[in-house]
């Protein structure tokens, strides 16, 4: 069905440009902070144990704030199927409801001062559940779509689908609407990412109401899927 196929990829790539741009944007806001990325903070935390730098409580506290907001999408996930209500909008709107509060938070409390102190934590959480929550809603109601925060996922399956059409391995529909979202995904990540690197250095905290406005767009598309 084309129509609902347009509006699973413009859902994959508006989450995977929102997952970018929030990235870059707190990485850069935050002193090296990875939202979306429990991997990126472990690799940080050990580089930092070998140095002078801070930051490291942010990092360590980044996977409990992760952990409990995805166990948290998974419980709204459930109250909302057993009342017999498809869950994606609602959650795109706990996730646009949380960067508000993470661009408010960093509005108020900047300058943020240490990258260990109340204000950069507390803004640097939001910024991890945020992300938290998309990662959980793309485990449990768009597992359809292409990973929207982890890109490496994506560029491996794009390169294996390609290197199988090169050496003139039969494509199906299947490999063919894979590539497409897979595509539109890392390139999605790669624009939002470099979005949030410019729009956090011109606009500071005030550009992540861009993500939050993406997400409330979002809601408005019909998407395919059982739980959408």
């Amino acid at each position: 069905m084309p129509v609902r196929d347009h509006g699973d990829t413009l859902i994959g790539a508006g989450l995977a440009f929102t997952a970018g741009f929030v990235d870059a944007a707190a990485f850069i806001a935050l002193t090296g902070l990875f939202t979306a990325h429990v991997t990126g903070n472990f690799v940080l935390i050990g580089a930092e144990l070998m140095s002078t730098s801070s930051g490291v409580i942010a990092k360590l506290l980044a996977l409990p704030v992760f952990i409990l907001a995805v166990a948290l999408t998974r419980l709204v996930t459930l109250v909302l199927e057993r009342r017999g209500m498809a869950p994606l909008r609602p959650l795109l709107a706990l996730e646009a409801a949380v960067l508000i509060a993470f661009a408010v938070a960093g509005i108020a409390l900047s300058p943020l001062g240490s990258p260990d102190g109340i204000a950069a934590i507390t803004v640097g959480m939001l910024g991890v559940a945020a992300m938290g929550i998309q990662n959980g809603i793309g485990r449990l109601v768009i597992g359809h779509l292409a990973a929207t925060t982890v890109m490496t996922v994506n560029v491996t399956q794009a390169v294996i689908d390609l290197t199988d059409r090169f050496c003139g391995t039969r494509a199906t529909a299947q490999t063919n609407t894979r590539l497409k979202r897979t595509l539109s995904a890392v390139l999605a990540f790669a624009v939002g990412a470099l979005a949030g690197a410019f729009g956090v250095a011109a606009l500071s905290f005030w550009s992540i109401f861009v993500p939050a406005l993406i997400l409330t767009g979002l809601m408005m598309i019909p998407a395919r899927g059982p739980n959408a």
